[in-house]
């Protein structure tokens, strides 16, 4: 069991909040970041279940840890002259993706949030090695796509081709279509602090 941060965008922080999002999908890249996708790996050394030395290295998740999101953020403007490391623990914290300026400071990037800072913490319950495309409607809901109805139609919505629009907004164009190897990570949604939560 580890902890460690996650990155999601506002939209995606919506989706935990609204309790639609219960799993998420990284690209597994190599040592040296070269992707699975680039040919250095097959999909029969992927999914050989004897080969265990890329789960640890290459999967970044193992069911039991603990994820700390991160996300868009602010502070007080007075605080906008301290880089992250220098802000004080409890410091007043305005997440972007609540669409409030309350404290009037700079947007500052996930990537810079502190683990004190962090609200959500996911809980990971399952830990999946597959293709991109394999993302079925069921995960793509669970990915927090949500499902509308077309009564005119008569159906509810294409939930895999939304959430592939999510996945390009993303990952950029054309990433759906190189069909990436991907691991899915499921997870319980704790709107706590990972240190406030019992380990």
């Amino acid at each position: 069991m580890a902890d460690r941060p996650i990155l999601f965008s506002a939209t995606m922080v919506q989706a935990l909040l609204a309790g639609r999002k219960t799993q998420t999908r990284r690209v597994i890249k190599q040592r040296g970041h070269a992707s699975l996708f680039d040919g250095s790996w097959t999909d029969a050394y992927v999914l050989d279940p004897g080969n265990s030395s890329w789960r640890s290295s290459e999967l970044r998740f193992a069911i039991g840890d603990r994820l700390y999101v991160r996300e868009h953020w602010r502070t007080w403007s007075t605080s906008d002259h301290l880089p992250p490391s220098q802000l004080k623990v409890g410091t007043a914290v305005d997440y972007i993706a609540d669409g409030g300026d309350v404290l009037h400071g700079k947007p500052r990037q996930a990537m810079h949030m502190p683990r004190w800072a962090s609200r959500l913490t996911l809980l990971v319950t399952d830990v999946r090695v597959e293709r991109l495309q394999d993302c079925s409607e069921a995960d793509a809901l669970a990915e927090g796509v949500e499902r509308i109805v077309f009564p005119e139609r008569g159906d509810w919505g294409w939930p895999q081709r939304k959430y592939r629009k999510i996945w390009e907004n993303i990952n950029g164009a054309g990433s759906w279509e190189a069909n990436p190897w991907v691991v899915a990570v499921s997870f319980d949604v704790l709107e706590q602090n990972i240190d406030e939560v019992a380990g």
